[in-house]
């Protein structure tokens, strides 16, 4: 059953997928270019070469093809799929404008046929002396609007349609600059019950859905390390999602986490992305690095417990979060910060009596109106929320998966600062 039910949803998402690529030929390149042209011809390859390239993207990585290979398919077959979304959503909200225009356009012509119509006047030569009055005073009919008709069409369908190229291409530039820029430095202050007055202060520094990968590498990384020492945090936590694909391919894309400095130290805990990638590797990569991975684990920080547990997707390798090993029988009269990548477990976290889970995960949505289908899987999308005693905070992440952009889900470093209320 769980096969066929995976081969309908592939068969509707294929038709999907070829209805909106026809769509968009249909009013891109068959309403606005000529039969047998070079540029139907161009934009008719492009519609199935395209999609194509995103496949290749997609599956390329979890096939195992080579690093280089991922890299060229990843760049074109990523930013078609954004350029899809937002080309199609410009599109539709072209097509309530499209009647406006053709009638606005319509209007126009037929206002200058009136008035520009010839009075008519009777001049009688020799030899039109004794035709009948009809052959004289031809009746104006509206030739022009009925010839100009094809045209007024064609330039409603290629103003709509570049009205939408410029507005889709434009919002995945932007999107796409904002990740490439580095993500921006958040700050928020979570008051914490029973956080000592000497720990009145203590900042740590939260990052998460770094996403290194065949189109963010050893740049992207730097961006970050730099962006977060700038902060000069207490303890720096790397909230999981850190990689796509494998340390023989990422681990030199991955070595610049060793400039992080902090004085308590970098904690990291696996994400459902690092179960896809080799997390065992992984781990062991990011303790060389000089990161301390909490695998359902915790440590006492200044005046409060740090802890961590590994993400849901390791229960497949029998390795996924243990709640009672990483707070089962601490002190409760303590602090607790728990790192933990999905915001799903906060009820496990109410339960073990944690004061602020620190999550990621969500991207915010990462690329709008995705923030809707992320609400429907997440308590919290992104910000800091309180579920009984327990708050939680969503960073949007610093990085993108596929697609390398983001719309409406700016990305972002996260300095969370602690505080007492004896203080």
């Amino acid at each position: 059953m769980a096969v066929a039910g995976l081969a309908v949803t592939a068969v509707v998402v294929l038709a999907l997928l070829v209805g909106v690529h026809r769509y968009l030929w249909r009013r891109f390149v068959g309403d606005t270019t000529a039969e047998g042209s070079a540029l139907r011809r161009t934009g008719t390859v492009a519609a199935f070469l395209l999609p194509l390239l995103t496949i290749g993207a997609l599956v390329s990585g979890r096939t195992g093809a080579p690093f280089w290979l991922q890299r060229v398919l990843a760049w074109p077959g990523y930013l078609w799929l954004a350029a899809l979304l937002y080309l199609t959503l410009a599109l539709l909200a072209g097509e309530a404008a499209r009647p406006i225009l053709r009638r606005v356009l319509a209007g126009r012509a037929n206002g200058a046929s009136r008035s520009d119509r010839p009075s008519v006047t009777k001049v009688l030569t020799p030899e039109a002396a004794d035709a009948p009055a009809a052959d004289i005073l031809v009746a104006d009919a509206p030739v022009a609007d009925t010839l100009a008709l094809p045209t007024r069409r064609l330039f409603v369908a290629r103003a709509v349609g570049g009205a939408a190229a410029v507005a889709g291409l434009g919002t995945v530039g932007y999107g796409t600059y904002g990740v490439l820029r580095g993500p921006r430095v958040k700050r928020i202050t979570v008051p914490l019950a029973k956080l000592p007055r000497s720990a009145h202060g203590f900042r740590i520094a939260v990052v998460s859905d770094i996403h290194l990968g065949p189109v963010l590498g050893r740049a992207h990384t730097q961006r970050i390390v730099d962006t977060i020492n700038r902060t000069q945090p207490d303890l720096v936590a790397v909230v999981g999602d850190l990689v796509d694909g494998t340390v023989a391919d990422l681990g030199p894309a991955a070595e610049p986490l060793a400039q992080l400095t902090a004085r308590r130290g970098s904690f990291f805990v696996t994400g459902n992305h690092e179960y896809y990638s080799g997390a065992d590797q992984w781990v062991d990569h990011v303790r060389e690095l000089g990161l301390h991975p909490l695998e359902n684990a915790r440590t006492e920080i200044d005046g409060f417990d740090l802890a961590g547990v590994n993400d849901i997707a390791g229960e497949s390798e029998g390795q996924g979060p243990d709640f009672d090993r990483a707070l089962g029988d601490r002190d409760r009269t303590r602090a607790a910060v728990l790192l933990a990548h999905q915001p799903v477990v906060i009820h496990d976290a109410v339960a073990h009596g944690v004061d602020l889970q620190l999550s990621g995960h969500t991207h915010g949505g990462q690329l709008w109106p995705g923030n809707f289908i992320a609400e429907l899987a997440n308590p919290t999308v992104a910000g800091l929320d309180r579920y009984g005693d327990t708050q939680l905070y969503v960073s949007r992440g610093a990085g993108a998966w596929g697609p390398p952009v983001r719309v409406g889900a700016p990305s972002d470093i996260t300095v969370v600062e602690l505080a007492s209320r004896q203080a």
